[in-house]
């Protein structure tokens, strides 16, 4: 293992991270905030970052497997430390609950300690929205689109171990080229959303703090209330609308953009969208007969917050926990599903319920009528083997990080409804749950090492179990 290449490459990551993060103390400092001590940390830590950087230029970087898998777990464990300093230092936060916010944050999972988010200074808040936006697309392809010196079987390597999909589908022949279109389209979605919340009548700061935490489907909104603050219905509809191609597989909007008309018509997508539409009725049906709200009002909210959950976003308009069980059921059920691969959202993905499903149906098949030779197919791709096990696999890690995050908050004393909903939540990097996390509290109550085991179970989430498990094995270190 070269360390030199770990070290560059987590160095230049956290050169373009650091000059991002120059950006909250300069808003700061426009609202008249004492940001010194925030604005010479964030200096300090890019002169380092720089120097590391400066000092290996004339190394030539190439990861291998191994070092890609180290990279990108050091990447985030460090930039969620260094994330947390400003929360330390502004907002008189602990340790434990500064590391939360940021992981929270750089996760795109939405949960916050916070209590009353509206006494926060202005450059915190745009501190967290941005550690969303940075964490959206992939602080790991944020590096690779900015980083001409990776050569593509190190681009390559790297690319896998962090991104969501199950197999890099590239768009252009060099990694560096697809993340630069990957961001490119990023921004557009992000300027888009910002002018429709402005004309819908929110002020420039909320605008761009909830246009980061949308395209990214982070979640941490300015308000106390969330986006339950705001009155105006298109603002409401807008952010539903973000939230949904948000979730979408990147590449997808990528190929539209380049003239491909038929780039949303892949199974994955249809899926997504038929579970998002079939879900939003039926909740929509049962908040209508539970409450003296109009139809309109029910599906508006319903639909919200069911996309809200299904893409990991975790903005609430309204407090749907107090809807009734049906209504719990049908948002925890969504909870589970997450987004399309390739996309900025959390969860499962669709694309492996359709290849778990799809694996049942043929196991059935093959059970009735042993000698029938059949394949199974997505997009009139044929599904390697190699793909369903993979898929199985994943799905037994993600469910036993769940398991384990729920068993370990029940042992603590939480209420079973909590204690599974928070471990969907964090895991899935959604963020509100049920009972004592829902929409309408915060995770401020835990204590600091519970803090640090969800905020653990986060990043697992995250980086989609395997790249995190993977380095407690022996045989890892042995192997390569």
């Amino acid at each position: 293992m070269n360390t030199k290449n770990i070290l560059k490459f987590i160095s230049i990551v956290g050169v373009v991270v650091f000059i991002a993060l120059l950006i909250p103390p300069i808003i700061g400092f426009f609202y008249g905030e004492d940001v010194t001590v925030y604005l010479l940390v964030m200096l300090s830590l890019l002169a380092v970052n720089a120097g590391i950087s400066y000092t290996l230029k004339d190394h030539h970087l190439s990861l291998d497997i191994k070092e890609s898998i180290i990279s990108v777990n050091l990447v985030w464990l460090l930039l969620g430390i260094a994330g947390a300093l400003p929360f330390m230092l502004m907002s008189n936060s602990g340790f434990a609950d500064a590391f939360f916010e940021s992981i929270s944050g750089f996760t795109t999972t939405g949960a916050t300690v916070f209590t009353d988010i509206e006494a926060l200074p202005h450059s915190i808040l745009i501190h967290r929205s941005l550690t969303h936006w940075l964490g959206g697309m992939g602080i790991i392809v944020l590096g690779i689109g900015l980083l001409p010196l990776l050569n593509p079987n190190g681009s390559l390597t790297l690319f896998k171990a962090e991104s969501t999909g199950i197999s890099l589908d590239k768009f252009s022949p060099k990694i560096k080229d697809t993340a630069i279109k990957l961001w490119g389209i990023y921004f557009l979605f992000t300027f888009a959303d910002f002018v429709l919340l402005m004309i819908f009548g929110m002020d420039w700061f909320d605008a761009i703090n909830h246009a980061f935490s949308t395209i990214s489907t982070g979640g941490f909104s300015t308000k106390n209330n969330s986006m339950g603050y705001f009155t105006n219905d298109l603002i409401i509809w807008t952010t539903t609308f973000f939230m949904l191609i948000s979730s979408i597989n990147f590449l997808s909007h990528i190929r539209f953009f380049y003239g491909d008309r038929k780039a949303y018509f892949h199974e994955e997508f249809k899926w997504l969208l038929s579970a998002a539409l079939l879900l939003s009725f039926l909740l929509s049906l049962v908040h209508y007969f539970n409450s003296h709200d109009s139809f309109y009002a029910a599906l508006m909210h319903s639909s919200f917050s069911i996309v809200s959950v299904i893409t990991t976003t975790g903005f609430a308009t309204i407090d749907y926990g107090t809807w009734g069980n049906l209504a719990v059921m049908l948002i925890l059920f969504s909870m589970l599903l997450g987004g399309n691969t390739g996309s900025t959202a959390g969860g499962i993905k669709t694309i492996r319920f359709i290849i778990f499903f799809k694996n049942i149906a043929f196991e059935i098949k093959k059970t009735l009528n042993p000698n029938t030779i059949a394949t199974m197919f997505v997009d009139d791709k044929k599904v390697k083997s190699t793909t369903i096990r993979s898929i199985f696999g994943f799905l037994s890690l993600f469910f036993l990080t769940i398991f384990m995050t729920m068993v370990y908050l029940y042992a603590r004393g939480y209420d079973e409804m909590s204690s599974l909903s928070t471990a969907i939540a964090v895991v899935g990097n959604i963020g509100p749950g049920f009972g004592l996390t829902g929409p309408s509290n915060n995770y401020g109550f835990f204590t600091w090492y519970d803090k640090l085991v969800l905020s653990f179970s986060m990043i697992v989430g995250r980086l989609e179990c395997y790249t995190v498990f993977i380095i407690f094995s022996s045989s890892f270190w042995k192997k390569f």
